[in-house]
């Protein structure tokens, strides 16, 4: 596949109830919800409290600190825009908060990564678009 041909690389659209997420991440920070009257973080972004249905969600900062909960090394191509990005490193960090979430590793080589390690967020700017993707690197 030639760069001509490439497929461009799929960015988030943010929507209403994502828009804070997004916007924290550009300025490189992390911000996810939070339930008071669960007393407990959430996510994926979202308009009711899981389990309780409150309408308490409130944007809290977080450090983003977390624990490798699992990976994988692909080989292949995930699809077409990854072409030329092999080996992705695909991963899910559950955040020292409590949710996880889906994530890239970066800065590490695929025989290093060991489900439990220690993590910190990298503020990834795509190039030349007004996003900022959340990736992961070894502590």
């Amino acid at each position: 596949m030639t760069s001509e041909t490439a497929e461009p690389m799929p960015l988030p659209e943010p929507t209403p109830v994502s828009a804070p997420f997004w916007r924290a991440l550009r300025q490189h920070r992390i911000e996810i919800q939070y339930s008071p009257s669960s007393e407990r973080y959430v996510f994926y972004p979202r308009t009711l409290a899981p389990g309780t249905l409150a309408d308490d969600l409130e944007w809290r900062e977080i450090d983003g600190a977390g624990t490798l909960f699992t990976y994988t090394v692909a080989e292949r191509p995930t699809g077409p825009p990854w072409a030329g990005a092999l080996p992705q490193l695909l991963a899910v960090v559950e955040w020292d908060v409590g949710p996880r979430v889906s994530t890239e590793l970066v800065e590490v080589a695929p025989d290093d990564i060991r489900i439990g390690m220690r993590v910190a967020p990298v503020f990834h700017d795509v190039p030349g678009e007004d996003v900022t993707l959340l990736r992961y690197r070894p502590a």
